[in-house]
């Protein structure tokens, strides 16, 4: 239940990304929403132009905590199976996300920075970085949302 709410997506590492993507991601949020004390709905918003794009899928807690499964709605049967973990959260500040997703060639690697403020401290952000590098992620798999000020420019990533 102390994940409910908004979060603001900081980072994202995965194997999918490249450096060119990187314009391609504007700031968003994601709200994380308990419905019928079973699930999380989460609803994501993006700024892109003029216009606002939204997607939202349920996770589905499994027996472990913190676990959980995805649900999209409206999805073909046989879907790819996506797997998502809170790896780290203090709830208030921030959370390490791990999602892996299993297609038929490949196995996706994403992980998510989130924060409930625009701005970090430094060691979720070391977090963040040191969790994607155990993933097999290097610098060109990094991308951020290109906010004013967000400090990440020091770490040299966002170049």
């Amino acid at each position: 239940m102390q994940f409910q709410g908004e979060w603001f997506v900081l980072g994202l590492a995965g194997n999918t990304y490249k450096r060119e993507h990187r314009t391609l991601l504007s700031p968003y949020i994601a709200l994380f929403e308990l419905k019928n004390n079973s699930y999380f709905q989460v609803t994501n918003t993006m700024t892109r132009g003029k216009r606002c794009d939204a997607w939202s899928y349920a996770l589905i807690p499994t027996t472990k905590p913190g676990q959980f499964t995805v649900e999209n709605k409206g999805e073909r049967t046989g879907a790819d199976r996506e797997d998502v973990q809170v790896i780290e959260t203090d709830y208030t500040t921030f959370a390490l996300v791990l999602s892996l997703r299993q297609t038929s060639s490949l196995t996706i690697i994403r992980v998510n920075l989130l924060g409930r403020k625009w701005r970090l401290p430094h060691k979720p952000i070391d977090r963040f970085v040191c969790l994607a590098r155990t993933q097999n992620l290097t610098k060109n798999n990094f991308i951020f949302p290109d906010v004013t000020g967000n400090g990440f420019a020091a770490l040299g990533l966002d170049t």
